[in-house]
This record gives C-alpha cells, sequence and structure tokens, in this order.
C-alpha cells in the first residue's frame, strides 16, 4: 500500500506553542549534514561558512521585529540571535550596503594559489614545478610552512589529494599539481545554482507549512519505502522519470497560458507571484543490521526484517 500525507505543521504559532527543540535540533543536523559534505568535498572552511549563517540570523531575526523597534533594533535582533551587539550592528551595514562576507580560503587552497603564483615554484615557462614532499625551499614542505604551521604538512598534502588538485608519484618523494585552477569538474556554477534554488524552494515551504497557523500552505509531500533491491530502485527511477516527464508536459503549457493571461490584465490584477514545481527522489543503502531487541534476544535476520512503504 502507498499512502502520502502533507508535511505536519503546528496549528498555532511559536508564542502559544513553541516548536520542541529537541525535535527541532534533530531536524536541523539532517539539514546541515549534507551540506558540510558539500563544503568539505569543495575545501570551503567553516568560518565562511559560518559567516554567511550568522549573516541569515540577522536578517531573519531583523525581518521579525516591528517597524517601532527604532534605535532598539540593533539590541533586539542580538537578543534574539544571540550574537554580540558588534556583530549584528556589522552585519547589518553589510546587508544595506550590498556587501557580501568575506571569502576565506581553506589552508589547503591557499597552498595551491600560492604554488600557482609564486615565481620561486615555476620553471622558466611558468608552470608550476614538482615539488620534493620534504626540506628546504623549494618544497612542498616548505610552501606548506609559508602558509600555516596550524596544519601538518602531510595533512594538507592529503586535503589537496582528495580534492584532486595534487598527487604524490609513486615513490611519495615528488608532489605534483594536476590543475591549474580550483573549479570543481563539470559545469558547477549551473548545477550549484540549482542546488540553492530547488533546494531553498523546497525547504522554504516545507518550514513556511511548520511555522503556519492554519493548513499548510504549500504542497510538500513524500512517501518512503525500504527493503528494496538495486533493480526495484531501477524500476522506480523509470517510473519517477515517466511522471515527471508527465508533469512537465502538463504544467508547462498550462504555466505559458496563464503568464500570458496574467500580462494581459495586469492593469488590474499584479502579477507579482512566483512558482517552483518539482519531483525528487533519493536512495541510499539501509543500514548493515538491525538493532538488537531490547530483550536481550538475538536480532531478526535480514530476510525476517519489515517491509514498509510510509509517508
Amino acid at each position: 500500500m502507498t499512502r502520502s500525507t502533507p508535511s505536519a505543521a503546528v496549528p498555532a504559532g511559536p508564542k502559544e506553542a513553541p516548536l520542541d527543540h529537541a525535535a527541532l535540533l534533530a531536524a536541523l543536523g539532517q539539514l546541515v549534514e549534507p551540506l558540510a559534505r558539500l563544503a568539505v568535498s569543495q575545501g570551503l572552511p567553516y568560518a565562511t561558512v559560518e559567516e554567511l549563517l550568522k549573516q541569515a540570523f540577522v536578517t531573519s531575526a531583523k525581518a521579525a521585529q516591528p517597524a517601532s523597534a527604532g534605535t532598539r533594533l540593533v539590541s533586539r535582533v542580538s537578543a534574539a540571535t544571540g550574537l554580540n551587539r558588534r556583530d549584528v550592528t556589522r552585519l547589518m551595514q553589510q546587508s544595506e550596503g550590498g556587501e557580501h562576507p568575506p571569502k576565506r580560503r581553506s589552508p589547503a587552497t591557499e597552498v595551491f594559489t600560492r604554488w600557482l603564483s609564486d615565481p620561486s615554484l615555476q620553471s622558466p615557462s611558468g608552470e608550476p614545478l614538482a615539488l620534493r614532499r620534504q626540506g628546504e625551499a623549494p618544497s612542498f614542505e616548505s610552501l606548506a610552512r609559508s602558509v600555516t604551521h596550524d596544519v601538518h604538512p602531510r595533512s594538507l598534502l592529503d586535503e589537496l589529494c582528495r580534492l584532486g588538485l595534487a598527487e604524490a608519484d609513486a615513490q611519495g618523494d615528488r608532489v605534483h599539481l594536476l590543475r591549474d585552477r580550483f573549479v570543481p569538474q563539470g559545469d558547477s556554477e549551473r548545477m550549484l545554482g540549482f542546488l540553492g534554488s530547488n533546494v531553498g524552494d523546497h525547504l522554504r515551504a516545507a518550514v513556511a507549512n511548520v511555522l503556519s497557523h492554519s493548513a499548510p500552505p504549500h504542497l510538500e509531500q513524500a512517501v518512503f519505502a525500504d527493503g528494496l533491491s538495486l533493480s526495484s530502485l531501477d524500476s522506480v527511477q523509470a517510473t519517477m522519470r515517466t511522471h515527471w516527464k508527465s508533469l512537465l508536459s502538463s504544467t508547462v503549457p498550462q504555466l505559458q497560458a496563464l503568464i500570458e493571461r496574467d500580462q494581459a490584465e495586469a492593469s488590474e490584477v499584479p502579477a507579482d507571484q512566483r512558482v517552483r514545481i518539482g519531483l525528487y527522489m533519493y536512495t541510499e543503502s539501509m543500514p548493515s543490521a538491525p538493532p538488537a531487541p531490547a530483550d536481550g534476544r538475538p536480532p531478526a535476520p535480514r530476510g525476517a526484517r519489515s517491509r514498509k512503504v510510509s509517508p
């Protein structure tokens, strides 16, 4: 049996029925884990992401304050976010001035950039030299030490290799650069744009539903199942692609017709709304073994595990 229900919504606003903080933190943990994985995979340091989070907190807290806050706005935002007044003032000024948080490079990307730009580490033709792993300059060890003493050169080399920017030869005594730009493979700009737009709107819909005082205002549903084989997932993938093609072929003409109608009636009805309609599917391996029952009995064999489809 397959069922689907709307996302749960809190019937009353935060002042009347605050969300359970333990449940809230558990939900946030599931949201930030893939973001952290993305940042780490691309060498984006924590400090840069932390600055973005601070700015988002200040922006949200400022929007939640009444217009009468006046000169107390900074204090009220500080109280709402837990950030000190100096940080709040700085971030508000950046926001009002259209400034973006400063980009901070990780030590590994600093090493990569210096290797590319330092003339002493280049051949006469301007190509980056292969470096001895250890020893006096020019070597990778001396290059790493020139950037930071807080991270061991071997750890920085491992990070550059993990990011696909460098490699050590078979003997491990020389290190080579593999690329001349710190850019992820593929059409990264377009893919990241879709990630921000699609996941951002999906998350906005889910958050609005949770904070709604009445019925959830946005359609945000899902169904999940476990106990499937890889071949079964292939079948589900094919079904979902078919559904997406059907959704696309039916909604695009409708949306285009509505846009043209609203443009024709713009003088009577403001056409100031936007919509994003999506479909997603995610799969992963289940845990290798079920937890042991509380009564001390051995866990059930894999074949005896319950298989279910749930909203």
